[in-house]
């Protein structure tokens, strides 16, 4: 299906930054998408229009009640120029989700396509070529009505900004030292884990700069009733390899389906490696690193793809992973992506979308 999104341009285009000068998600585009929702009508007047300010009403539903979902994706520029989102499938399904979850309308799953898809075509030169950069997408609907009633809204907002990147982490691909948060929680069964929304990382602020303070890139979630098994690092899935198996913990409804995550498993089986998602408790991945049968742990996400760890600390005891070396299947999960994403490695999989057919 083709969908006319109407483009006004920018009179004067900003001005862009060279590769080498790139943070992450602080320089945006000139443009962005934006549609709107009412009512029983459903998503009207899909428009790319010149990046700007969005004006709300103090009323506003998701200043009160934070009825806001997002999803982030990226485009990569091929060493043949050509300009490739990674599995935008798998994060429209993912925000449609988020958005049932959170009483959000859906949206058509080949409308959003397009959105993105023709937003970046706009911005393409945008699209960073040094290695290690990417142009970082970011989807987000949110409540519009102004109406304090605790009760779902009745107007919504979609929009897409798009944002040049680097690293995500300072550290690039050195491996991070993580901290294990045995005090607050992130999630519980049948709460919003599972959906990316505003709330739940507003909720993990504090147990951050916490670690941050402390010298930890991050925090490592436990369950949120028994504080026992393993879930997510604050902005990625988690992975382990223990003895010759590459485990992960399940997607119980906690936790973040995350896209990388996906794609690392669907490799690591191309590898002909076991993987396993099943719970791991805390104990177990303890256990495993006294022993040395912790070869590997890294976090797995679109921001910074893999993440190597190379330390762990719980209970004021640390515990070294490869003596905070790189293990080989991160070096390899990394580069592989990479390389498919740069399109100096077959697609086998079939997740590259080219932006311009």
């Amino acid at each position: 299906m083709s969908f006319e999104i109407p483009v006004t341009r920018v009179p004067q285009p900003k001005p862009k930054p060279r590769d080498d000068q790139l943070g992450f998600g602080q320089v945006f585009t000139d443009h962005m998408f934006l549609m709107d929702a009412a009512g029983e009508t459903g998503w009207s007047d899909p428009r790319i229009v010149p990046y700007g300010p969005l004006e709300l009403e103090p009323a506003t539903v998701v200043l009160h009640y934070a009825q806001s979902i997002f999803e982030g994706l990226k485009a990569y520029r091929g060493e043949d120029d050509v300009v490739r989102l990674f599995r935008p499938d798998r994060n429209i399904a993912r925000f449609n989700r988020s958005a049932a979850r959170l009483c959000v309308p859906v949206i058509d799953p080949e409308l959003f396509l397009a959105a993105l898809k023709q937003l970046v075509a706009v911005d393409r030169e945008w699209v960073p070529r040094a290695p290690g950069t990417s142009l970082y997408v970011r989807p987000v609907a949110f409540a519009s009505d102004p109406d304090l009633h605790v009760r779902p809204s009745r107007t919504y907002r979609f929009f897409i900004i798009l944002s040049p990147v680097a690293a995500y982490y300072a550290e690039g691909f050195n491996p991070l030292r993580i901290r294990v948060e045995d005090g607050y929680a992130r999630s519980i069964r049948g709460g919003t884990g599972a959906a990316k929304t505003a709330g739940n990382y507003a909720g993990s602020l504090l147990a951050g700069e916490e670690a941050q303070r402390d010298g930890f890139a991050q925090v490592l979630w436990l369950d949120g009733i028994h504080q026992e098994y393993i879930e997510e690092v604050g902005s990625m899935n988690i992975a382990f390899v223990i003895g010759d198996e590459l485990v992960t913990p399940p997607l119980t409804g906690t936790l973040l389906e995350g896209v990388t995550r996906e794609s690392v498993l669907q490799l690591a089986r191309d590898y002909g490696m076991s993987v396993a998602e099943r719970p791991v408790t805390i104990a177990e991945l303890l256990a495993a690193a006294r022993s040395g049968t912790l070869r590997e742990a890294f976090g797995t996400g679109t921001a910074a793809v893999i993440s190597p760890v190379g330390e762990l600390a719980y209970k004021g005891e640390r515990f070294r992973v490869r003596d905070g070396e790189v293990g080989p299947l991160s070096r390899r999960l990394f580069d592989d992506l990479s390389d498919i994403q740069r399109g100096r490695r077959p697609d086998r999989h079939g997740w590259m979308v080219p932006v311009e057919d």
